[in-house]
């Protein structure tokens, strides 16, 4: 059998999509889980048209909370990690991030100036 790999189509109105590829005439078995929970109504329909089969996700009320949620894609059969996504959310979720742009912000000053003054010295 050849190697499955699943790839990103689009979200939109809460349901995931992807092409899966890899499986021939074969519908794959695969597994999606969030928190180790599988989630229910995931289809897989044929997609000959696109080379593959269409994975179709609706995303779970559940996976709407505050913090970061990641919704895992596993073959089955090999238990490799195929894709995933993640949903961000939250009021606390503001923090981290300006906090984690604010460290950036001060790392590139950082190299600035000492690419700066690499120059300054070596020229």
């Amino acid at each position: 059998m050849n190697q499955l790999v699943v790839t990103k189509t689009r979200l939109q109105s809460g349901i995931w999509e992807g092409l899966v590829t890899g499986s021939g005439d074969t519908p794959p078995v695969l597994s999606v889980t969030h928190l180790e929970n599988p989630l229910p109504d995931v289809t897989l329909t044929d997609a000959k048209d696109a080379g593959g089969w269409l994975l179709q996700i609706p995303v779970p009320v559940e996976a709407i909370a505050d913090g970061i949620q990641t919704i895992l894609i596993t073959d089955t059969e090999t238990g490799a990690r195929l894709n995933s996504f993640t949903l961000i959310a939250g009021e606390a979720l503001g923090d981290d991030l300006r906090a984690e742009v604010d460290l950036l912000r001060a790392e590139l000053d950082m190299l600035k100036r000492a690419f700066r003054r690499h120059c300054i010295e070596t020229a």
